[in-house]
């Protein structure tokens, strides 16, 4: 019996991620949650609902491919239907984006700045969804004083923006959650107006899944526009091996 237990405890060790140390610096937190959201790989489905300022509803649902830790990324949309097929290739962190549309069977690049617009008209940018290493390369971060959100133990940490970056957001603080590494809740501020919040993600119902804890619903709330978009991980697996021809103009149009 003893034999079995230390068995058990072994493979949670090597399963799981790191384990939350109250001595980890700012940078050893955010390296670490980036890491837990930012598999090798991963393959799923998800929706994205879209509340307007009218509070109606748009809904999308889309295939995810990604690569090197997030840095490639690939969305197929599967629903409604005058956008099935249509294709979002991001590579290098969202620096350089492709669209496929199915119907003229044309490939569109967009321009370097086009990672700031909003994908699809919701409230997440390019940028949301295609910087894996945003808050490690282009942010300086400091830890604060250890809170509680969402009834859960959290470090929190403000991110501001490095001189010489151009991204999207000039300061960012996030409550990442100490037991499962992950962020529960974001908030985003102007570009030009460090003090002016823009948008909040909130992430909740969080899984262990294939070994990673994983947030499996995410909400961006619009404070300027008093919209929000809710997404959704139908499935994911990490355990795949996506070919690197997949994220190209050839496998867009596949």
């Amino acid at each position: 019996m003893n034999k079995i237990i230390s068995c058990i405890i072994l493979l949670l060790i090597f399963t799981c991620p790191m384990s939350a140390q109250d001595d980890m610096t700012a940078e050893e937190i955010i390296r670490t949650m980036t890491e837990t959201m930012n598999p090798d790989q991963s393959q799923g489905k998800m929706k994205m609902t879209i509340i307007t300022t009218s509070g109606q509803e748009r809904t999308f649902e889309y295939e995810t491919f990604s690569k090197n830790k997030g840095e490639k990324s690939l969305m197929k949309y599967l629903y409604p239907q005058r956008v099935k097929g249509q294709t979002i290739l991001m590579l290098n962190d969202a620096n350089d984006i492709w669209t496929y549309f199915p119907k003229t069977k044309r490939i569109r690049k967009l321009a370097t700045h086009a990672k700031k617009q909003k994908l699809e008209g919701s409230d997440f940018s390019y940028e949301d969804f295609g910087a894996s290493n945003t808050f490690i390369e282009e942010y300086d971060a400091v830890r604060h004083k250890d809170e509680k959100t969402q009834g859960r133990q959290c470090y929190k940490l403000e991110l501001t923006r490095k001189p010489e970056s151009s991204a999207s957001y000039s300061r960012i603080i996030v409550w990442v959650d100490k037991e499962y590494l992950v962020p529960l809740i974001i908030d985003y501020f102007h570009d030009d107006d460090p003090q002016l919040m823009e948008k909040q993600l909130v992430c909740s119902d969080i899984q262990l899944i294939d070994g990673l804890y994983t947030p499996m619903k995410f909400v961006m709330y619009n404070k300027f526009d008093n919209t929000h978009t809710s997404m959704e991980i139908i499935e994911v697996t990490y355990k795949v091996d996506l070919p690197d021809d997949l994220f190209t103009e050839m496998g867009m149009q596949k």
